[in-house]
């Protein structure tokens, strides 16, 4: 396999976006998605190569960008990446035509779309920092148009789109800086050169430690603020939830899994290794992620903002895997370092999966309800059977359920956090002591929070005319969710299919050699333990104890005399109404109680009486909210300080040609003083 395969992809990419622009209404979005589906199929088939055989491929363009041209580069890291970025795409342009029979068919929105997984697969691929930031800049662009598909609908939109602007373009500045340091002392923008010269033996070539320094810390933010990481997060709970489902299932599922390739690529290949302080940053910012993230799910009831901060939490989680592999790397213990990375890889391939079906899951239940409010959903597992056990598959899998693919990925991470207590370092034992308890509380958390979406959500009485009149979507959503579902399953039976050319893809970030960490058939064994995980063999038993128990239900019903049937937690009332049953607010109650401090939740009770007498009470009105603390406490006072400023500037125009000319005058001497 030449570099043609990634001409050919690019190529696909472009026509797909054109075709979605300029073709006739009846035939653009079919033409637009057959298009971007056959460009993602070939990156998708170009990667499973590179990963299987661990050779990469690469193609250079003088002709696509002025003075550096472009090049494109896939090796056995980037493959990763662009494999989940195809796959959740496919997944994503299947749903697209049935969701666009309701929304989502304009002629902009047909060309962006394209464009956006096009330049999402670019970014991994890209083989010079021209090329990174020119496809990280239309992806930007791209996926805000995204957001504001709808600004006419709700007003909101708008105010979404602005955060995600600000902060989109605040991580891009980050970026550039970092790349420009790196590339201006290096006196190239080619990846490769860049990565040789940073390898180099002792200090040759090597940037400066106070310029490493900042490189770093600028990536950490830029990079972070893609991938959701708090305190960067802002835009990610606003944004998500306004975009339409297929975006937002592209936005969650594929790019903020660029945010750790950004990471990965700054930290292991330009720089030549980051200080152990770094990576320790690097797990600290992981950790405070999972936990907020995952709390802040569990206190929300709006489902894509729940599920936008169970993006945060599982981002969370990598940045905690991958801080964990690159602090081992330092501290010499390749073999756990390699296990790490390969627990953060596929940790990243899972979210991809999981998380792309929840969220056109979702959207499938918006277009059925006409909402998204768990306090107004209910009943639809009876109403739309397909779609319930779509989204029931996802949330199982983001809990960490067997035999689903969380489990797999967690456990992996436990493994690499138990491998690392062995290692010297009261840094790294610090730094792991911590990581194993935020990475236990979180998957209490996270279980808590889909436990209320599938219960509140999916069972009991709808609480709606929307959620009691709800059917079944179209086929095409259907199979655009579904696929993503299966691989959720097989991806958590069967994980030896794609975890030995993870842990090739981990071992050449590493370096120092591929010491065999893992190894199995239907199973998972981690060299030197005498674990094994078997997710098949825990599915086959779970089916077998659900076959057993409903034949022994069977047995018992039959031997026993007939008995009425009552509705589940009725205490055995034939009257039940959508009113006694809990909402997502009382669920989350108890939880906002006990992290009061931290969450911070409004709540406004406001009592009518009757007329008659005020001992009489005629309505009683109860409203609890839950804002994004580190937005009310970090980010509002600083708008409110550029507010306040920007109206004390607007005094400096007044109209008086003789006010401007003073001001020249005064930043003339400003120069003149300074050169002199």
């Amino acid at each position: 396999m030449n570099g043609s395969v990634l001409v050919v992809e690019l190529a696909l990419g472009v026509v797909a976006a054109a075709a979605g622009g300029l073709c006739p209404e009846g035939m653009r979005l079919r033409l637009a998605a057959g298009l971007t589906i056959a460009a993602c199929a070939v990156a998708a088939a170009a990667a499973a190569v590179v990963l299987g055989t661990g050779h990469g491929v690469a193609v250079h363009s003088a002709g696509i960008l002025p003075l550096t041209g472009a090049s494109l580069d896939l090796a056995p890291p980037s493959s990763v990446f662009v494999a989940t970025t195809a796959v959740v795409a496919i997944a994503a342009c299947v749903y697209w035509p049935g969701y666009a029979r309701h929304d989502l068919s304009s002629r902009t929105v047909s060309a962006v779309i394209p464009a956006f997984v096009t330049s999402m697969l670019v970014v991994v691929e890209a083989g010079d920092a021209v090329t990174f930031l020119v496809a990280w800049e239309l992806m930007a662009a791209s996926s805000l148009v995204l957001v504001l598909a709808e600004q006419q609908r709700r007003e909101q939109t708008r105010s979404a789109a602005q955060w995600y602007a600000v902060m989109t373009s605040a991580g891009a500045g980050a970026i550039v800086l970092a790349m420009v340091l790196v590339c201006a002392h290096v006196g190239t923008v080619s990846f490769d050169a860049i990565a040789a010269v940073a390898a180099r033996p002792g200090d040759a070539g090597r940037l400066p430690g106070g310029t490493r320094d900042v490189v770093l810390v600028l990536a950490l933010l830029g990079f972070g603020s893609k991938a959701g990481m708090v305190p960067v997060h802002v835009w990610l709970p606003k944004a998500h939830p306004e975009a339409p489902s297929p975006a937002s299932a592209l936005m969650s599922g594929a790019m903020v899994n660029l945010g750790i390739y950004g990471l990965v690529l700054v930290a292991d290949r330009l720089v030549g290794g980051a200080p152990s302080w770094w990576w320790t940053a690097v797990v600290a910012f992981g950790a405070v992620s999972a936990l907020y993230g995952a709390l802040q799910a569990s206190a929300a009831s709006d489902l894509k903002r729940l599920l936008a901060y169970s993006t945060t939490d599982n981002m969370g989680l990598v940045l905690v895997a991958v801080g964990l592999s690159g602090l081992l790397a330092t501290a010499h213990e390749q073999a756990v370092a390699i296990l790490a990375l390969v627990a953060a890889l596929l940790l990243v391939v899972n979210h991809a999966a999981f998380k792309g079906c929840l969220f056109l899951s979702v959207g499938s239940i918006q277009v059925a309800t006409g909402t998204r409010d768990l306090d107004s959903l209910g009943g639809l597992a009876r109403r739309m059977p397909v779609t319930a056990l779509l989204f029931g598959v996802g949330a199982l899998s983001v809990a960490a359920v067997p035999p689903l693919n969380g489990f797999v990925g967690e456990w992996l991470l436990f493994e690499s956090l138990l491998h690392a207590l062995e290692a010297s370092g009261a840094v790294v034992g610090v730094v792991v002591t911590v990581a194993v308890a935020a990475l236990a509380l979180t998957g209490g958390l996270s279980a808590t929070a889909f436990v209320k979406a599938i219960g509140i959500g999916l069972l009991g009485r709808p609480r709606s005319t929307g959620a009691a009149t709800a059917h079944e979507v179209s086929r095409s959503m259907q199979i655009g969710a579904g696929l993503l579902a299966v691989a959720c399953v097989v991806l958590g039976m069967a994980p030896m299919l794609v975890v030995p050319s993870l842990e090739r893809a981990a071992a050449s970030l590493v370096g120092g050699g591929r010491p065999q960490v893992l190894s199995g058939g239907v199973d998972i064994a981690v060299a030197g333990m005498e674990g094994v995980l078997a997710p098949l063999w825990i599915a086959v038993g779970l089916a077998l104890l659900g076959a057993g128990t409903v034949a022994a239900r069977s047995v018992v019903r039959q031997r026993r005399p007939a008995s009425r049937a009552a509705d589940a937690w009725a205490c055995g009332r034939e009257l039940q109404t959508a009113r006694m049953q809990y909402t997502a607010t009382s669920f989350a109650e108890p939880l906002e109680r006990v992290f009061d401090d931290v969450l911070r939740p409004d709540h406004d009770l406001a009592v009518s009486h009757t007329a008659e007498s005020r001992y009489f009470v005629d309505r009683v009105v109860y409203h609890s909210a839950v804002a994004d603390v580190v937005e009310r406490v970090l980010y509002r006072p600083a708008i409110e300080a550029v507010r306040w400023w920007g109206s004390r500037a607007r005094m400096l125009q007044n109209g008086s040609v003789h006010r401007y000319l003073s001001y020249a005058l005064v930043a003339l001497l400003v120069v003149l003083v300074v050169l002199a």
